[in-house]
């Protein structure tokens, strides 16, 4: 009886001691960001309007993220991401058209990294050029006010990758490269709804420079519901839903992006273009749009932050409404403006206001999804965020 209370105190001892350095080798974080404020926009329906907005600098979201260490550089990973509505509490983010949202909208993945060979993800994911890409832009950088107006080449990641397998490389002298293949899953039609993207990047000092190319696959006249991924088509700039000019109507979606970023002091000044190709279905005709984007954010603390931003959006073919009235094309031009400051390291309190003239297509300013009833919108968020 004694000899045994000696060995399960042995035993206790020894498990009190190696149980931190069996923990020590793997983690769960919680994590996320609430957002909200206070929204003004002009020439909605020929009306102003007053609304409680959320994620206009940051994303409303709420996830959890892991890894375990399997020894030799080799690690299991996963991450479960859902995006929310702040104002109602309901489930928002991302979700396959003309559907419910799903629990884990915005990511859910498990995978394997290796510190020599790379990663290896499987699940719903970020496209690769979102993932090294949208990083260099005013979107990402400076607030939601900088995107592009309608979204159209996915700059303020309007669409993820279902049924993703992605591949991230190492880091070789300061480039880096990843793409991801989702499966349509439609039995003797292997394209029917795939997707797939590539993309770049090269650090050197302040100087990063990225690169990448997306592509989705529709299933035909049914729309986007079963596709893998659901890319933007500009609905808020005037082209409908459905029909002539409808996301619907585009059987494929190309986007290329390319980005510089320079960082100099308290100064970053940024440069990118985007050219998106959606392809029409069934005779109908095809439409690109060309954006070209600049930034300067000047940090004039270490708590206060200004930036202000441009963009230009050339659009092959003008809406329909706008076609009626002998325009052939779309030119939009967008100015930005943004200011926060950091309370905390965690919180912050930020200002962002973005104007937007529109020919050949009604105005939106950035990614709000606000149609104007003409050529100008103002949209003005005052608001503050907080991660944890």
């Amino acid at each position: 009886m004694k000899n045994s209370k000696i060995k399960a105190s042995v035993i206790a001892v020894a498990a009190v001691a190696v149980s931190p350095a069996v923990m020590a080798q793997s983690s769960v974080t919680l994590y996320g960001m609430l957002d909200a404020g206070i929204g003004y926009t002009s020439n909605v329906g020929g009306h102003n309007k007053f609304s409680l907005d959320g994620g206009a600098s940051g994303s409303n979201k709420w996830g959890i993220k892991g890894q375990e260490d399997l020894g030799g550089g080799l690690k299991a990973v996963f991450r479960l991401e859902n995006g929310f509505n702040i104002a109602t509490g309901g489930i928002g983010g991302q979700g396959p058209i003309g559907t419910s949202r799903s629990q884990f909208n915005r990511q859910a993945y498990v995978g394997l990294a290796s510190d020599q060979y790379g990663t290896v993800r499987l699940g719903r994911q970020l496209d690769a050029v979102t993932e090294m890409v949208q990083g260099l832009t005013g979107d990402a950088i400076s607030a939601s006010a900088f995107s592009t107006p309608g979204d159209v080449d996915n700059n303020d990641n309007t669409t993820n990758q279902n049924n993703a397998v992605k591949y991230i490389s190492p880091t070789f002298y300061g480039f880096q490269a990843e793409g991801a293949y989702s499966f349509g899953g439609v039995a003797g039609a292997t394209g029917s709804g795939q997707s797939w993207s590539a993309a770049a990047d090269y650090v050197q000092g302040g100087l990063t420079v990225a690169g990448g190319y997306f592509r989705a696959t529709n299933q035909g006249e049914n729309g986007w519901v079963n596709a893998t991924a659901q890319p933007s088509f500009g609905g808020a700039l005037g082209y409908p839903s459905s029909g002539y000019y409808g996301g619907n109507a585009f059987k494929s979606a190309g986007i290329a992006q390319i980005a510089t970023q320079y960082q100099v002091g308290p100064y970053t000044a940024g440069l990118r273009y985007s050219n998106a190709q959606y392809q029409g279905n069934n005779g109908q005709p095809s439409i690109h749009f060309n954006v070209l984007g600049a930034l300067l954010q000047y940090q004039v603390t270490p708590a206060l932050s200004l930036a202000t931003g441009y963009t230009y959006v050339y659009g092959s073919a003008a809406t329909p409404t706008q076609a009626a009235q002998g325009r052939t094309m779309a030119s939009i031009n967008q100015v930005s403006l943004g200011a926060s400051y950091a309370l905390s390291k965690s919180t912050s309190i930020y200002t962002m206001g973005a104007y937007v003239h529109a020919q050949g297509a009604q105005a939106s300013a950035a990614d709000f999804g606000n149609t104007a009833s003409g050529g100008n919108q103002v949209q003005v968020n005052i608001g503050m965020y907080h991660g944890f």
